[in-house]
């Protein structure tokens, strides 16, 4: 998937350009509904197409130019797509991206001056690496998760030097009385097994970080002493994007990791929209740097003064144009763009009618809307 940065190169270099946008909805593996993909998006480009009839010939000729284009890319898919669904941006004289997605987006086509991103901004957050480390005192196990993939990348074993350990401390030396008062076999192993421990954390500790990187995010399960000794440890990660899970264990098939690692992100996504949601309310309700709802957040946008552009899925997909038209603004001033899940989003939809931003500055405008309304 292209990156956010990507995007937005992609949609300010399209701006003045007529583009055939297309995402299809990849969804369904029975065999009963085979190719339902493509009639739909058959029924969509046709629709255009009628659309666009009433204009004159040269825009209709670049049109289907394009429509080849993009249709040429799915004749390698006799029955179902690859992902959960896909992309493609073309002008005519070009296709200039098309790959598949690792989320759902609904079915449409769009001939218009520049790219249509919003779809694209919900498949954004796949690209968030999930790193996953189950531990205990001998054993850890680090996961990597991205774009619905799980990696192992380490499993790593305690260096405890054991050896002989038990027979050296309890066998008699030559000179020695059976009673010499001295470490036991079983504290030395107790000791050398702390000191293995912390070792292998220690690696684990760098490896998490690394992985996770600056905006990833990091799940623990395992022994409870050696999670918390571990979670104590990261730093480099913000305790926001760290979630344990007293339920997991070393020994995980890697089917079972990769189903809890992909439920930890869901639950910490969810979390941090959360976290942004109520970051937005309590600005907005105190008049401070956000804002909610269609008229002051398009203001906000048209001001330049957007930071982060929060929608809910359900405003996305009810208003396709609308949103498209928001996100390309906030795109333009450089803000960063969040479409919500679930639960957040139908918070979104209760305070703000699925849309709202958090602010750079907050506009003198608003204030004179406030004091219009008061009158």
């Amino acid at each position: 998937m292209l990156t956010k940065d990507q995007l937005a190169e992609l949609y300010r270099g399209l701006q003045q350009e007529r583009v055939l946008t297309v995402y299809v909805d990849g969804v369904g593996q029975d065999p009963a509904s085979r190719r339902v993909w493509k009639r739909k998006l058959d029924q969509e480009l046709e629709r255009e197409a009628h659309r666009i009839r009433r204009k004159d010939s040269k825009e209709k000729e670049a049109f289907y130019t394009a429509r080849d284009r993009v249709l040429k890319e799915f004749d390698a898919y006799e029955s179902f797509l690859p992902g959960k669904g896909y992309v493609a941006f073309a002008t005519s004289a070009e296709l200039v991206h098309a790959e598949s997605l690792p989320v759902q987006v609904p079915t449409l086509a769009r001939w218009e001056l520049g790219a249509r991103v919003s779809p694209y901004i919900r498949g954004l957050k796949q690209l968030r690496p999930m790193v996953t480390a189950l531990v205990d005192g001998r054993r850890a196990r680090v996961f990597r998760y991205l774009e619905g993939e799980i990696t192992e990348v380490a499993d790593l074993q305690a260096d405890t030097f054991m050896g002989d350990i038990s027979e050296s401390a309890t066998s008699p030396r030559a000179g020695k009385t059976s009673g010499s008062r001295g470490e036991t076999g079983t504290d030395t192993a107790s000791r050398i097994l702390e000191v293995g421990t912390e070792r292998m954390l220690k690696e684990v500790k760098e490896l998490v970080t690394n992985q996770a990187n600056w905006n990833g995010f990091v799940l623990l399960g395992g022994e409870k002493e050696t999670v918390s000794a571990l979670r104590g440890s990261l730093r480099g990660v913000k305790p926001s994007r760290i979630l344990e899970n007293s339920s997991l264990w070393v020994d995980m098939s890697p089917a079972e990791v990769k189903k809890a690692t992909r439920e930890g992100a869901s639950a910490l996504s969810k979390r941090r929209q959360t976290d942004l949601l109520h970051q937005v309310m309590e600005r907005a309700y105190s008049r401070g740097n956000g804002c909610l709802g269609g008229t002051e957040t398009v203001e906000a946008l048209d001001n330049g003064c957007v930071d982060t552009l929060i929608l809910s899925r359900g405003f996305v997909e009810a208003n396709p144009d609308y949103a498209d038209l928001c996100v390309a603004k906030a795109f333009e001033q450089g803000g960063d763009v969040r479409v919500f899940g679930s639960v957040p989003s139908e918070k979104l939809d209760e305070v703000g009618g699925g849309i709202g931003a958090r602010l750079r500055f907050r506009p003198t405008a608003f204030g004179e809307m406030a004091s219009a309304a008061a009158i």
